[in-house]
Order: structure tokens, then sequence, then C-alpha cells
């Protein structure tokens, strides 16, 4: 599997870097995973929201298996974050295009808001940071109280800390519970909250 996290300025950290080092300790441990760090754009360095300077690891792909979508900077809207994003249109765009051309989609907080930017979340379950669960709902979204919901081919997950247990699912339907038990164990997480599931399909 090929999984890209997809960068831009402003993006929350943690809901970056939690996917990415659960998904890289599942590839350690079994897993058939590789993980990128991208951008829209391919540029060499990312400031986000908090000041953390990442250099990527190279342009998004054209078809990635999986891609996930960090928030940040939604509900204060900043001039550089999910907001931003939203109203320059660019990203949500990209993401429309690989989710029709068959790569399953998963946000973290308010990522969710360029999923629905997106169209993927019109009429869906779904569920963003509790801040902006109105702006969700005002974009066609149907809010769902749980912590990752999981719709098949498009996923979303709660605020930030949430990109934890988002991951540790999609370690969990993709390469079993094992692993999933092993990279928990690691990173002495427990997960919390209820895995929202559209049918059993979903597994």
């Amino acid at each position: 599997m090929q999984a890209e996290i997809v960068l831009y300025p402003g993006f929350d950290e943690l809901d970056a870097i939690a996917p990415y080092e659960a998904l890289n300790l599942a590839a350690r441990n079994g897993a058939d995973v590789q993980v990128r760090l991208v951008t829209l754009d391919g540029e060499e360095e990312v400031k986000a929201a908090h000041g953390l300077r990442v250099r990527p690891d190279g342009k998004l792909g054209s078809h990635p298996d999986l891609l996930i979508v960090p928030g940040g900077g939604w509900n204060s809207r900043s001039p550089q974050g999910a907001w931003a994003e939203a109203q320059r249109g660019a990203l949500p765009a990209a993401i429309a295009r690989l989710h029709a051309a068959g790569t399953t989609v998963a946000s973290v907080c308010t990522g969710g808001m360029l999923l629905a930017g997106a169209g993927l979340l019109d009429g869906k379950p779904a569920v963003t940071h509790r801040g902006a669960i109105a702006d969700l709902q005002a974009m066609g979204a149907q809010i769902v109280e749980a912590r990752v919901v999981d719709c098949g081919d498009v996923l979303t997950a709660g605020g930030v800390t949430s990109g934890l247990d988002l991951a540790l699912w999609l370690v969990e339907r993709y390469f079993g519970s094992h692993i999933a038990l092993v990279v928990e164990q690691t990173l002495e997480y427990e997960r919390r909250g209820v895995v929202w599931r559209d049918s059993p399909a979903a597994l």
C-alpha cells in the first residue's frame, strides 16, 4: 500500500505526524505499507501551525492507495491552514480527483472540511473537530458522534488526537488486529471512542 499524508502551510502538526508514526510502526512490524509526506506543488519545506518546519518527501502522487488529509487553522480562520486551502480550492480539487481515480481518502480533525470542499461528504456520515461541526453540517455532511467514521473509501476523524485512532483503525482494517495491537502497545496509547462503520463492507 502506498499511503500519502498531504501537507500544506498551517497544517496541525499532530494531525499529520501521529498517523505518519503509527503507519511507519506498522510497516516495521510487517504491514505492507509505505508512507510519504507530500505537498500539492512539491514545496521543499512547509511550516506547520505551531512553527514546526517539515521537509516533505515529494509531490502528491498520481494514484496513492490512501491519502490522509490533516486539518489546522479552520476554526480560527487562519490565513494559513485548512480554511485558507479551502478558499484557494486547489487542494480540494486534487482530493476529489484522486478519490474519483480510486484513492481512499481519510481526514483528521478539520481536514474533514477539505474533504467536504471536495464534495466527498455530501449526505455522508462524517465527523470533525467539535469547533467545526456546524460548518461540516452546513456543507452537507451527516454528523456522527464517533471518534472515527468509516464509509469505506472515505473516512473522517474527530479533533487532533483522533489521528492516532484513525491510523490504528486503518492498520487494523488493512493489516489485521495483531499488527494494530503491536503498534498501539509500542505507542503506549489506548484507543478511544467509537469507530462508526457504514456497513460490514467497510471492514
